[in-house]
């Protein structure tokens, strides 16, 4: 397996591994000298000399030249010392010139031979003119970097929703796909002021707890399912993925949150026996009006016409003539 040792070279970003040749003892904080493919970088150790799988490196490993010395700090603390004043130059240059960007940072070599700017803007820059008149303020070869909304909250620094620092400036090394599917399946309200970070894009911490959330969904029934409980038949209608819990809607329009243990879902096309307490009692039939006939009194004899209780008078006269 080959050697590698793991340097860093801003904080909060991406670590890379270098071949570190025959030099030993290398610690964790030990500032060295780098070959990168963009020259001589100042970098420091963070990860210490060690055998890692073939598979974990990605092309080439460049060479470690040599420990840093006190002069090649001092020097890179001068130059880390001097972007302040090339972003305000850089800055003033732009607006002179009207070019359509926003210059966030600015960042010399350890050697001093290359400043890069990094910018942000919602078209495609022409910048050429631009670099001409740094390099002749500067002294310097120039380079312009376009950058995403993300990489400027980063380079910025700042304080989210929670109270506490930004992930991509504090902790986060590496920006991981975040969608809205994972706002979705966590039950958070889609209202973009809600799930949008200081950068304005979707909250890095979505992305968090995405796998737990989905392993537990995958435990509780659907919204929509018809459930039998003790109280009665009813519908789930939403659920708590925290608590492991459903809300049921009960067919007298009244909410109940239970336990997944407590519930019987019912399958479609099934009728659900209902208890004998809620059955219902037989209800008495309604009485047949009253209705009386004549007995006839012998043979031969006319019969007295049939008297009806709700037959008027007039037509029992009639009937009589």
């Amino acid at each position: 397996m080959p050697k590698i040792v793991g340097i860093r070279f801003n904080p909060v970003t991406k670590i890379y591994y270098f071949d570190p040749q025959k030099i030993s003892g290398l610690k964790v904080e030990d500032r060295v000298i780098v070959q990168t493919a963009r020259g001589i970088e100042l970098g420091k150790v963070v990860i210490p000399i060690r055998h890692v799988p073939v598979k974990e490196i990605k092309g080439e490993l460049k060479p470690v030249l040599r420990r840093a010395t006190p002069l090649d700090l001092i020097m890179a603390q001068d130059y880390k010392a001097s972007e302040a004043s090339a972003l305000e130059i850089c800055k003033q240059l732009v607006k002179e010139m009207e070019v359509p960007m926003k210059v966030v940072q600015a960042s010399y070599s350890f050697d001093g031979n290359r400043l890069m700017f990094s910018f942000t803007s919602d078209q495609r820059v022409d910048f050429r003119d631009l670099v001409k008149e740094l390099a002749k303020s500067l002294k310097t070869r120039i380079e312009m970097k376009q950058i995403g909304t993300r990489d400027e909250t980063k380079a910025i620094d700042g304080y989210g929703r929670c109270g506490h620092r930004l992930c991509c400036s504090s902790w986060l090394t590496e920006f991981h796909p975040v969608s809205i599917r994972m706002a979705k399946q966590q039950g958070l309200p889609l209202a973009p002021s809600e799930i949008s970070g200081v950068c304005g894009r979707l909250l890095c911490c979505l992305a968090y707890e995405d796998k737990m959330y989905a392993e537990i969904r995958k435990k509780l029934p659907k919204i929509g399912k018809r459930v039998q409980l003790a109280e009665g038949e009813g519908v789930i209608r939403g659920l708590n993925i925290l608590k492991e819990m459903v809300i049921v809607e009960l067919e007298n329009q009244s909410y109940v949150e239970v336990s997944t243990e407590d519930i019987e879902i019912i399958k479609p096309g099934t009728q659900v026996k209902p208890k004998p307490k809620d059955r219902e009692k037989p209800q008495p039939q309604p009485k047949p009006k009253y209705r009386e006939k004549s007995k006839p009194r012998g043979r031969g004899k006319k019969q007295r016409p049939e008297l009806f209780a709700d037959a008027t008078i007039s037509e029992i006269l009639k009937k009589k003539k």
